[in-house]
């Protein structure tokens, strides 16, 4: 039998999905196998397959959901008024919500090309949706007289890449705050896109 006696589909689910990331993110997808996850869950390998098709599919969940939850996430954030208001609100945002998810945004950004075309097409498309949303905020800095910069698109990105950074390097308890950080962080980017 697949299952462990008292095991239920709703923990173990969730589970499987935690210790994977977990796995993938500390030794890498290619590294890991099916069996490595049942053993880090507490099944056996075959009562995966109740909840995944495949390991690629457990990784396309994986990168899914980490997208699904940063748009949501930032559609409900307070923006304030005006293009810079918005881009500070951003800033702030980015760093705290993927501070929180570090492993998450490891993976978005390192086992991305593990995905098969159609899967690398979706998270793409997230992605890119993600980037249009700050992309609009500095076109609409740019029409307002308050941006100056001779590419949005390369703008985005290279904001985008600063941000997401600090990931690789900021510990809780460290030298300075996460508070700290988005300060000077917000402080930087205004000063990069500032007319």
């Amino acid at each position: 039998m697949a299952r462990k006696t008292g095991s239920h589909s709703e923990i173990t689910g969730p589970r499987i999905r935690a210790e994977a990331q977990r796995l993938f993110a500390r030794h890498g997808f290619a590294a890991v196998s099916m069996r490595q996850i049942a053993a880090a869950v507490g099944v056996q390998a075959g009562a995966l397959y109740l909840y995944t098709p495949d390991k690629e599919a457990l990784l396309f969940d994986l990168l899914k959901t980490h997208m699904d939850g940063l748009l949501a996430a930032w559609a409900e954030e307070p923006k304030g008024e005006g293009a810079r208001a918005r881009l500070e609100a951003f800033v702030r945002f980015h760093i705290r919500y993927n501070l929180e998810r570090a492993e998450a945004v490891f993976l978005s950004y390192m086992e991305l090309r593990n995905l098969g075309p159609e899967n690398f097409a979706v998270i793409e498309g997230l992605r890119k949706t993600y980037e249009t949303e700050l992309e609009a905020i500095l076109k609409a800095g740019q029409a307002e007289g308050v941006f100056d910069l001779p590419d949005s698109k390369l703008a985005t990105m290279a904001i985008i890449a600063m941000l997401t950074g600090v990931n690789t390097w900021f510990r809780a308890g460290g030298r300075l705050s996460r508070e700290t950080v988005e300060a000077i962080y917000w402080d930087m980017v205004r000063k990069a896109v500032s007319a």
